[in-house]
């Protein structure tokens, strides 16, 4: 079984996007996490957990290619397990595969019905790809149900979307650089 270091490793790794408040902890959560897993048999859910990880060691010590195989031999165990997809899209998307990974998330949502934290995370990961290619829309509407879900990145991603809020911020910062700066030789 995988001690709460190699989860929060796991969730290190494979949310590299996130900060660490935004992923639950091994403890946390649990009435969401035994809702997603709760249909899977014990035994298989601890093989494609340690799947995982070792998907993740090999990750960790760049050997993407084998961490894909893991990740794959764990979906082909529970092809109806969310986790899975949404770990493997991370993989996916170090590797240079977007459109791949983009694939595996929406499966992973699919999967999980849009709910509990595999969800979340993917709705994350999905909006931040959706960003990085100029999809605002599409990441605004994956920030939205991420934020739903409690993620309180996704939260800030939407504030720093808004214009309105932007420019606050702006006015802000120069008004805190004026008050440092009473000279007036520098506006920040």
């Amino acid at each position: 079984m995988a001690t709460a270091n190699d989860r929060a490793v796991l969730r290190a790794i494979l949310n590299p996007d996130s900060p660490l408040e935004d992923v639950p902890a091994p403890d946390q959560d649990q009435d969401t996490q035994e809702d997603e897993e709760e249909p899977f048999a014990p035994a298989l859910l601890e093989q494609v957990r340690d799947l995982e990880l070792q998907g993740v060691s090999a990750a960790e010590s760049g050997d993407v290619s084998v961490a894909l195989e893991r990740f794959g031999e764990a979906i082909r165990l529970l092809p109806e397990r969310a986790s899975g997809y949404n770990n493997r899209a991370q993989a996916l998307r170090l590797c240079g595969d977007v459109a791949g990974a983009l694939r595996d998330l929406d499966t992973a949502i699919r999967l999980s019905r849009g709910r509990g934290r595999a969800a979340c995370q993917s709705f994350v990961q999905r909006g931040l790809i959706h960003r990085l290619q100029g999809r605002q829309e599409d990441a605004r509407r994956d920030w939205e149900q991420a934020a739903r879900l409690g993620s309180p990145f996704a939260r800030r991603q939407l504030v720093l979307l808004n214009p309105y809020s932007a420019l606050c911020n702006q006015m802000l910062g120069q008004m805190l650089g004026r008050l440092r700066n009473p000279s007036g030789t520098g506006s920040e």
